[in-house]
């Protein structure tokens, strides 16, 4: 009997002894809620893998080898792959908390924009008196503008590019991919000032099917901002940053890799462009706006995954072509009176741990008579803005829940709530889900919302106070979820784990 004890004792001193070892690689938390593991080394990893990718090597598609059908602006099936914007120009930075750096300055920038571009239109800013300035000497001088046309936030701050061909013979550029945007553009030649670009600046000369819009044409007079000059379409687009872009307002045949091309798309041909723009050829506009490449091209729905920003992989923008299915999450998809550009989602609040978060309902709810609130599903913002009485809410829920993890000091002003698990190998955090108006959910992986900031192993709640009433659900968020917007029933569907 007392030899038996002895076992028993020994079993109990043995499994502890076995326990401890493991939460020196692993952690779980102490509570009952639910709960999701993030895996510490894979994001380790990928932050020294996302360092040393060789954006020579990118897959570029030969688009003068193909047979392509033309889809005259109708609603036809259009793919596009998509990468990362570090794919291209993360080996610009020395270490990966340089690059974290760069990212969160060109998303602050970016919300900056958007919040100044939906503040006037609801406040009925009047911009028909903004024209863009131009000289024989150069096209545009920024120092004239005496107010900043904010028509959506900065291109440098895109984080996706998708790859298309412009002209006939179709010339493939690198295009950064933005739902916040209506107007697209490019640079073009002769270069007044153009920045740097990984691909050569696109020649009008050698298209044969590049025309410039006259004055009168209907696409110029829906920019916000142009002027005339030779019975020519000039045109200027302004971000919250201080970039710009600005020349003649054109149509061109844009070609979608393989799967078509379409006629007579609006475009910018910018002679003076300038800003965080760096690596991209221009920008891809998606937004819900007239002049959006969406709505030019007839699209029905659009839908897209992003892939993780770190992976170096690719995935794949999808027009008329991804059907919401019964087994995604949806959202009501919503639209302010006041601003067309924006898609804006039904979200009632979030949960933590399983356990809903007290949210008044009215802290996402667009105000329909003077156009405040609301929230933003957006691509190209990274981390998600809160209004500041959700943010402090769903934060206080997850600290509440982590309360066993080791805390960390951020160097990075954006982020209060970080985390030191330089000694793990996984841990077991809070589960965070979002819900949505109507009564859909969607739980996100750890790492959508767990981010490293460094590769010594400090993670950061990638969640971010903001002054304004506006939210905005960013791309950390949306990694890994392939989203599609259904245009025609205004909804949002939301599939995980589908890139």
């Amino acid at each position: 009997m007392a030899f038996a004890r002895f076992l028993s004792l020994l079993s109990v001193i043995t499994l502890s002894l076995f326990l401890l070892a493991s939460n020196a690689s692993s952690r779980s938390l102490s509570t009952p809620h639910e709960t999701t593991v993030l895996n510490v080394v894979s994001s380790l990893q990928q932050t020294q893998h996302i360092l040393s990718i060789d954006p020579t090597t990118t897959t570029r598609p030969e688009f003068e080898s193909k047979s392509i059908p033309f889809f005259l602006n109708a609603s036809s099936p259009l793919t596009l792959e998509l990468h990362s914007r570090d794919t291209l120009l993360a080996s610009h930075h020395k270490d990966y908390k340089s690059l974290v750096l760069s990212r969160l300055e060109r998303d602050s920038s970016r919300v900056a924009g958007i919040a100044a571009k939906v503040r006037f239109s609801v406040e009925g800013v009047d911009r028909s008196d903004l024209k863009p300035v131009y000289n024989d000497e150069t096209m545009y001088n920024p120092e004239e503008l005496t107010t900043p046309v904010v028509s959506g936030a900065s291109q440098g701050s895109g984080e996706y590019f998708s790859r298309i061909g412009v002209g006939t013979p179709a010339k493939e550029m690198y295009m950064v991919l933005d739902t916040g945007s209506d107007v697209n553009w490019l640079q073009c030649k002769p270069c007044a000032d153009c920045y740097e670009q990984s691909d050569p600046v696109f020649d009008p000369a050698e298209s044969s099917t590049y025309k410039p819009l006259t004055c009168a044409a209907p696409q110029c007079a829906s920019l916000e901002v142009s002027t005339c000059r030779s019975n020519k379409c000039l045109y200027q687009v302004s971000y919250g940053d201080g970039s710009f872009t600005v020349g003649e307002y054109a149509t061109d045949t844009v070609t979608f890799g393989d799967s078509g091309k379409v006629n007579d798309v609006a475009l910018g041909c910018g002679h003076d462009n300038e800003g965080l723009f760096m690596g991209a050829a221009g920008l891809l506009g998606l937004g819900g706006g007239a002049l959006s490449m969406t709505n030019q091209i007839n699209a029905t729905s659009f839908s897209y995954c992003l892939v993780d920003r770190d992976s170096g992989n690719s995935s794949i923008l999808d027009f008329n072509s991804v059907q919401i299915s019964d087994g995604d999450a949806t959202a009501p998809l919503l639209r302010n009176k006041k601003i067309d550009t924006f898609y804006y989602v039904g979200l009632s609040g979030f949960s933590v741990g399983g356990e809903k978060v007290e949210i008044p309902s009215s802290v996402f709810e667009v105000d329909d008579a003077t156009g405040d609130g609301g929230v933003i599903l957006d691509c190209g913002t990274a981390v998600t803005r809160l209004q500041t009485e959700a943010y402090n809410s769903l934060r206080d829920a997850f600290v509440k829940l982590a309360k066993d993890f080791k805390n960390a000091t951020s160097s990075i002003s954006l982020f209060d709530t970080c985390y030191d698990f330089s000694s793990m190998s996984s841990v077991n955090v809070p589960a965070v889900a979002f819900q949505f108006t109507g009564g859909k959910s969607i739980d996100l992986p750890a790492k959508n919302y767990l981010i490293p900031i460094d590769d010594a192993g400090t993670f950061c709640f990638a969640f971010a106070p903001t002054s304004s009433e506006l939210s905005i659900i960013g791309n950390v968020q949306q990694q890994g979820t392939r989203i599609t917007y259904d245009l025609e029933n205004n909804l949002i569907g939301l599939s995980a784990n589908q890139c």
